[in-house]
């Protein structure tokens, strides 16, 4: 009997200390038993995602991808979509350089999907828990929605995304484009945090974004991952894993996986890498295509009923971090340093171009201004003319981990 009382206090605090553990770990994935009705709930959105593949293919990083018929992916289950008269091998009705090498080298077979088909990022059970278990602003946003509210409590703001970036002024404009070379960075980011490398186009209510992001959150590790993301009619939406996502052309190009490791730029080296995004609206139907490379590759489009708006009202290129709890470091943003406006040494998005309302093409965007939300974590620097004119409209931004 003499025993009891240690033996019950050693017990309490181990529950004590595990509903802790617990506690903490719903920041994550939510350990729970799930009702019937919730489990077939789950299996009905896997079965949306994962739709019946030709074949299953890998990328050289191991990851699956299912070759799955170009009318049966998620973005075609969009009620938009519902007459639809698209075919894969439409394209805009513009001139584009030819691409003569593809992306191959991004899969294990060396070729990607066959024709007819397209690559949809297989998604498990796990996933799926990990990204309900997030809020909507662990999510991709603009600056124009940044609060400036402070809560005392929480030493920080209610808004934990924060900001570098260069934006054009509310002055009115239409735009149906935009382009950018943009450095490729690895910055380092905790579980509960992203960090991305973008440019955000906002259509009124709704917006897509493309870029890089680094999200262990979603993807269980730190590499750098090309994204492209959509907010429309009040649903969001990660690269083309929805009805509301984009719809994807290219057989051979699998979005959302990592940059191949020689293709990461390192801070200080002689030459540093960079990839090429746009978002250019095709004049002809209105459908707003994705294009990657300096070869402008036709990757994927969003058809113009997807928005309420026809054109993009304000475009913003820099940086976007988050973090789940003001308890946490902020997260780096690209390389992780505050810039020293040296390209070899600074993130950077370079040639930055517009396409204005009359589809003329804009490639100094004098109209624009410096946002940050963060002053002692994160900076940016606008350079108009730089001293390198090849570089054209020049953007530096950066920050590093901070409390």
């Amino acid at each position: 009997m003499a025993v009891r009382g240690p033996l019950v206090w050693m017990f309490l605090m181990c529950y004590i200390f595990s509903h802790i553990i617990i506690s903490h770990n719903t920041d994550l994935v939510e350990a729970k038993s799930f009702s019937k009705s919730e489990d077939l709930e789950i299996g009905k959105r896997l079965k949306t995602i994962n739709k019946p593949a030709v074949k299953i293919i890998k990328t050289i990083h191991g990851e699956r991808y299912g070759c799955v018929d170009f009318f049966k992916q998620p973005a075609f289950d969009h009620p938009s979509m519902k007459n639809h008269t698209y075919h894969y091998n439409m394209r805009p009705m513009r001139e584009t350089k030819i691409n003569s090498t593809g992306f191959g080298y991004l899969w294990e077979n060396g070729v990607g999907c066959p024709i007819g088909t397209v690559p949809i990022r297989r998604v498990t059970k796990d996933d799926l828990l990990r990204l309900d278990s997030f809020g909507d602003n662990h999510k991709p946003r603009g600056s124009w929605n940044a609060s400036t509210t402070y809560d005392p409590n929480n030493n920080g703001r209610f808004d934990q995304n924060h900001y570098a970036v260069v934006r054009t002024k509310n002055i009115g404009m239409k735009f149906n484009g935009a382009t950018m070379e943009l450095c490729v960075t690895a910055p380092k980011v905790e579980p509960t945090q992203f960090s991305s490398s973008r440019f955000h186009m906002q259509m009124g209510n709704d917006f897509v974004q493309v870029g890089l992001t680094v999200n262990p959150g979603f993807y269980k590790d730190n590499q750098p991952r090309t994204f492209v993301y959509t907010s429309a009619g009040g649903k969001r939406c990660f690269n083309s894993n929805c009805p509301v996502g984009i719809i994807i052309v290219r057989q051979d190009f699998p979005i959302g996986a990592p940059i191949p490791a020689k293709e990461v730029s390192r801070r200080g080296a002689k030459t540093s890498t960079y990839v090429t995004m746009g978002l250019i609206k095709d004049e002809r139907n209105g459908n707003w295509w994705f294009e990657y490379g300096g070869d402008a590759v036709e990757v994927g489009f969003w058809p113009s009923s997807r928005f309420h708006q026809s054109f993009g009202n304000y475009i913003e290129w820099g940086g976007e971090v988050y973090r789940h709890s003001a308890s946490l470091p902020r997260p780096e943003m690209g390389f992780g340093k505050l810039p020293m406006r040296v390209m070899n040494y600074d993130a950077y998005i370079r040639h930055i171009t517009i396409l204005d309302g009359n589809f003329n093409i804009d490639r100094n965007v004098k109209y624009v201004e410096i946002f940050r939300d963060d002053f002692l974590s994160y900076e940016v620097a606008d350079i108009k003319d730089p001293h390198t004119p090849h570089d054209g409209h020049l953007i530096f931004f950066g920050g590093p981990e901070s409390n």
